[in-house]
């Protein structure tokens, strides 16, 4: 089982900045998934799609987000970054970094980590 590790949340400001991490593990690459991605889940709400890169680097943002977080990645690092701008109370929730194959669909997730935006 691949690991992914998020790292980088806490608690901000409305307008602020946070940048959200999504490590993958030594065994692989994140570049043998097809698609990397971030999800969220606020509280009594169903998990909802934020961002993904592809193995080419096209990106893809939900409207909620757009012109505010920038999904990337670190290839030596193995890493997956979401630096999230403009931060307002409706982004807070718990993020999810995630991999997607053809055989297993986003079948890989981290443990998740909570953003809070005060108002």
């Amino acid at each position: 089982q691949v690991q992914l590790v998020e790292s980088g949340g806490g608690l901000v400001q409305t307008g602020g900045s946070l940048r959200l991490s999504c490590a993958c593990a030594a065994t692989r690459s994140i570049l043998s998934f097809n698609r990397m991605g971030w999800y969220r889940q606020a509280p009594g709400k169903q998990r909802e799609f934020v961002a993904e890169i592809t193995t080419g680097g096209t990106t893809d943002y939900a409207d909620s987000v757009k012109g505010r977080f920038t999904i990337s990645r670190d290839t030596a690092k193995n890493t997956m970054y979401l630096q999230m701008n403009s931060l307002q109370p409706a982004d807070t929730a718990v993020y999810y970094c995630a991999a997607f194959t053809i055989t297993r669909g986003w079948g890989t997730w981290g443990q998740g980590t909570q953003v809070t935006v005060s108002a």
